[in-house]
């Protein structure tokens, strides 16, 4: 069989690496619209060679790793791949991109959402320990075809993935508040620093805490932009709630509530329990 990868930064020039040792596919072709990336991709490794989208759309299983935005618009260009192709999405939003199949390759098309990533991007971020033992989360799958799902779960299954099933809109509700909040809330932060008079002197002072905190800001702005707009509402929502949350830590500080400011950081401390 053969596989291609559209998208060769960190998902998928990590996939390139990852499919590569698990010896399903004789051959790995990329395609990236960035020639630098292409031409780092194939300097690493991350695929065996560099093709154009009409040949990517001969091979047996395709991966879309670009910004989510991109996957939509490269979704009607797929149309007229074999009956038997495999289309896999990897995009961290899942509802507007399932909706915008197009209804000639709905079959072919498996919405899937590795949990798994860094704060560095392109080509060179890419290894192949990124997605193996990680969640794996498999959205809509009565819209798929029995083949097309039978081929995904034996490629994730093959690189140890754990896979979560779940609908695309409960999806991007659970992931506004574990990976979308938590990169706006990090950017947030960073930008809070930065509008200080003495930004250089106060990160001189920044240790672990801090720097936990804000690692994620290093993450593409494009990207992220571009799941912001596909998950809007509910990352306004998760942004409501954690505001009510900000709130009330601000409402207990100016009032000198001590006592329960600590039973509210007890409350947090909880979640540990679970995870």
């Amino acid at each position: 069989m053969q596989a291609g990868i559209i998208g060769l930064g960190l998902i998928g020039g990590s996939l390139g690496l990852a499919l590569k040792e698990i010896g399903m596919f004789k051959r790995i072709v990329g395609l990236d619209n960035n020639a630098l990336h292409l031409q780092q991709a194939l300097s690493l490794g991350l695929v065996d060679e560099g093709v154009e989208l009409e040949e990517i759309k001969l091979c047996d299983v395709i991966f879309l790793a670009t910004p989510v935005e991109a996957i939509v618009q490269i979704l009607p260009s797929l149309v007229g791949v074999a009956s038997h192709c495999t289309i896999i999405d990897l995009g961290s939003t899942k509802h507007l991109i399932s909706k915008n199949v197009p209804s000639e390759i709905r079959k072919n098309f498996v919405c899937a959402h590795p949990m798994s990533g860094t704060e560095d991007f392109g080509p060179k971020a890419a290894f192949k320990e990124l997605l193996p033992h990680h969640i794996l989360v498999l959205t809509d799958l009565e819209q798929s075809g029995e083949l097309q799902v039978a081929m995904a779960k034996e490629i994730f299954v093959a690189l140890k993935m754990n896979i979560i099933k779940m609908d695309s809109k409960t999806h991007d509700n659970h992931a506004a508040f574990i990976s979308h909040l938590p990169h706006i809330i990090s950017y947030a932060i960073a930008n809070t620093v930065l509008s200080q008079q003495t930004p250089n002197d106060i990160l001189a002072l920044a240790g672990g805490g801090f720097k936990s905190m804000v690692r994620i800001a290093k993450s593409s702005p494009r990207m992220w932009c571009d799941i912001s707009k596909q998950n809007r509402k509910e990352i306004l929502n998760s942004l409501d709630i954690f505001q009510q949350e900000m709130n009330h830590a601000q409402t207990l500080i100016q009032k000198e509530q001590w006592e329960e400011l600590e039973q509210w950081m007890a409350k947090a401390n909880s979640l540990h329990k679970i995870f």
